[in-house]
């Protein structure tokens, strides 16, 4: 591989939004190292522009063969799309402690572990970015939708956000967030989408491919940073 070729570590890699955005930034041509707990060789498909690392991004370990895969196989880590996340719907005292720490791993822990490696190889580089996939409802909680463990991890992450942008701002690395709406991705079966799709202004869902162009947006946007973009058709904007 060239040097100079850019580098992006994708969580959450095998569906949803964390495929479409392997493919958008192969398309871009960066190299990938994409994770996920049940990835395997078979999802590159031949690409040897694609790393797969199987394994729980939750545990630190799983962290450092991510990290390890990227520089062993690149050289270098230029973004991470902290992409892995699970949502919980449920009225906050049926929560159980299994479910909170499920939250707690993956949303929170999975964030921690991979960006503490990845961005100590962006200050090592100079440059860098760093994007979380966060969720709209965060800002704007949704009656039908009971979500307090999301709130309370992916809050987390939305604050986080602001705090390493400006932690790293004269340091070369910046720190962004997407939310997005409900999303048509795996997670929904196809006859909730009528119903889903009315829980945004704009009365449907969000794409897959319009939450990628958000990030690849933030990806160009060499003077942005600490930024939430909200793809979620008018939900963040107010009631309805």
């Amino acid at each position: 591989m060239q040097a100079e070729q850019k580098v992006v570590i994708v969580t959450g890699a095998s569906q949803g939004i964390g495929a479409g955005l392997v493919a958008a930034y192969r398309a871009r041509g960066y190299g990938v190292v994409a994770n996920s707990r049940a990835i395997t060789p078979a999802f590159a498909a031949g690409d040897a522009g694609i790393v797969t690392v199987d394994g729980d991004i939750g545990s630190s370990a799983t962290a450092d063969r991510v990290a390890a895969a990227a520089l062993e196989r690149f050289g270098r880590i230029d973004s991470l799309i902290n992409n892995a996340g699970i949502f919980l719907s449920k009225p906050f005292i049926e929560y159980t402690e299994t479910d909170f720490v499920a939250a707690i791993a993956v949303n929170v822990a999975g964030f921690f572990h991979i960006t503490q490696r990845a961005a100590a190889q962006m200050l090592k580089q100079k440059s860098g970015h760093i994007v979380q996939i966060t969720a709209s409802m965060v800002g704007q909680p949704l009656k039908e939708v009971p979500g307090a463990l999301a709130s309370l991890t992916k809050g987390g992450l939305a604050t986080v956000t602001r705090g390493l942008a400006i932690e790293f701002a004269d340091r070369g690395v910046r720190v962004n967030a997407v939310a997005p709406g409900i999303t048509k991705t795996p997670m929904h079966s196809a006859e909730t989408y009528e119903a889903l799709a009315k829980l945004h202004p704009m009365h449907r869902m969000a794409e897959i491919s319009e939450v990628v162009d958000a990030v690849l947006y933030l990806e160009s946007a060499l003077f942005v940073t600490g930024e939430t973009i909200h793809v979620d058709g008018g939900q963040n904007a107010g009631h309805w």
